[in-house]
Parts: structure tokens; sequence; C-alpha cells
């Protein structure tokens, strides 16, 4: 028996419950938030099948393998498209550049979104002024026509997307990061470490952004489905990757559209793969808010 176990033992003969195991400790979070349980099987779903795509997809998701528009059978799931392509395949070859965007979206909104805060809250005079002024002046803009715009400098490679998308998001990430941050610096304990001679540099990146990581996780988490959705909307609009690729966007516009009347599958399964995917992320976010904030934990 290690001291470990011995420790936590003697903490319970004498009425004082030990800490619980990891697996105790994610069943109880489990009840807590089951609706998070839900978001988080979503989103590893949405993970699996982009990354085992080759192995899931029956029929290669370019090339044509059978009559145009077919129903939903037992040899194309989802039926075909107007070009003849399985469906199926193509909403599972659709998750990976749903998920790659989405991700390297989110790390450059949130890391982008981060920088903006924690310089804006904690210096603040000249700094946050020019700083909150840009963001105003980014804000200003219908979120939608922000991202057209980037695209259309920048262009619609997939690596350009991710980046078009990510800068879109940063101005609404920065605000709430500033906000973060000025309550922090307002702490006791930031005063405390100032007062003992820490550096600026030493305040902001040992004591404040500490702080606020857990702020940047639940919304760097909500994001992601925020991200889909904009790449999405971006490939349907015609600026997202080109096509032949498979895209759920993409998907939902160009010449299928006269299509959906007729052979609504076409529409039905990437536009409800996006739907859960986004529902998912949203509600995984919500979870991973109300369980790292301490004001609402024991809620």
């Amino acid at each position: 028996m290690n001291a470990t176990t011995s420790e936590m033992l003697r903490l319970e003969a004498i009425g004082i419950p030990g800490r619980p195991s990891s697996w105790a400790r994610m069943r109880r979070m489990a009840r807590q938030q089951p609706l998070g349980v839900v978001g988080l099987f979503i989103i590893a779903v949405l993970v699996i099948t982009a990354a085992f795509a080759p192995w899931i997809a029956p029929y290669d998701p370019i090339n044509i393998d059978a009559d145009a528009v077919q129903a939903p059978s037992s040899a194309h799931w989802f039926g075909t498209d107007d070009k003849g392509r399985d469906v199926f395949s193509r909403v599972v070859y659709g998750s990976r550049e749903s998920l790659e965007v989405g991700l390297v979206a989110t790390l450059v909104a949130t890391a982008g979104g981060a920088i903006v805060g924690l310089l804006s809250g904690f210096f603040g005079g000249i700094v946050d002024m020019v700083l909150q002024r840009i963001m105003d002046a980014l804000q200003a803009v219908p979120f939608l026509v922000l991202a057209l715009v980037l695209v259309s400098i920048f262009g619609n490679a997939t690596w350009k997307m991710m980046i078009v998308v990510g800068l879109a998001i940063v101005p609404g990430q920065g605000r709430v990061m500033r906000s973060a941050v000025l309550q922090q610096t307002e702490s006791l304990y930031v005063e405390a470490a100032r007062s003992i001679g820490a550096s600026p540099m030493r305040l902001m990146w040992r004591h404040v952004f500490p702080n606020v990581m857990q702020i940047m996780i639940v919304l760097g988490t909500a994001l992601l489905g925020s991200a889909i959705l904009i790449e999405s909307g971006l490939a349907f609009l015609g600026f997202g990757t080109p096509p032949p690729a498979p895209s759920w966007g993409a998907d939902l516009s160009g010449s299928a559209r006269q299509y959906f009347r007729e052979a609504p599958w076409m529409a039905i399964f990437p536009g409800l793969a996006l739907s859960l995917v986004v529902l998912g992320a949203n509600i995984l976010g919500d979870a991973l808010r109300d369980i790292l904030d301490p004001r609402l934990r024991n809620r």
C-alpha cells in the first residue's frame, strides 16, 4: 500500500472523504452535464469520421460511381447527387474539410483574441484605445461580409480559408478576453505581486494569463461550431474549397440546388451533418463553461 492510498484511508476513517478517482470525477461530471456528454460524443464522432474517412466511405467522393440522382438504397445509403457521386461518401469526406478549417480557424481566433485581450486589458491607455478602435472598425463590418472581403483578398485555398475564418472571429474573441483580463488585473493577488516588484510581463503571463485560460478553453470549444458554420457558408456562396472537393457547404450550393425538390436527400444529409456538429460544439462549450466556472459549478 503506497502513501497516497494510506492517506486516503486515514481520511476516510475519520470521516473526511479522500480525493475521488478520475473515473469517479468523470461519472459525476456526466451526471451533472448530460448534454455536455452528448456534445462530446458528436465531436468525437466527427473526429473519428474525419480520421478514418478512407475506410468508412464506400466510394470515392469525386469519381462518378452510379447514375445521377438516385434515391437512398442499400448500395448508396444517402443516394447519389446530380453527377452520380455517392452522397454518403461526400458527407464522410466533407467532415475532413470542416474539421480542418474549424480547428485551425479556432486556434487562430483564440490565439489572436487572447493576445489582443491581454495587451488591451493589461496595459490599458493608448494600447487599449488603439487596439479597441481597430476591433470596433472590424466589428462594424457584418461578420459574413468581413469574411468575404478577406477571402477575396487572400484567396480561397484551404489553408488560406482557415486563416481567414479565424481572423474574422478575432474581434469578438478580443472583446471577451479583454473583459476577463480587466477583471483579473483588479484582483488582490495581482496587486500583491506588483507590490513585491513583479515585472509587467511576469504579471501578465504568470499571473493573469493562467487565470483566464478557462475562458479561452470555453470560447474555443464554442467557436469550433461557428468556424465550421462560417466555412460552410462561404463554400455555399462559392468562396470555399474549389470543386469537386467534398464540402458540406459546397454540396448545398451550385447546380445541386435545382435538384433539391425532386432529390431532397442531396440537401438533407449534408445539412444534417452540419447542424449536428454545430449543435454538438455549442452544447459542449456550454457544459465546459459550467464545469470550469466556479460560480456555476455548484448550481
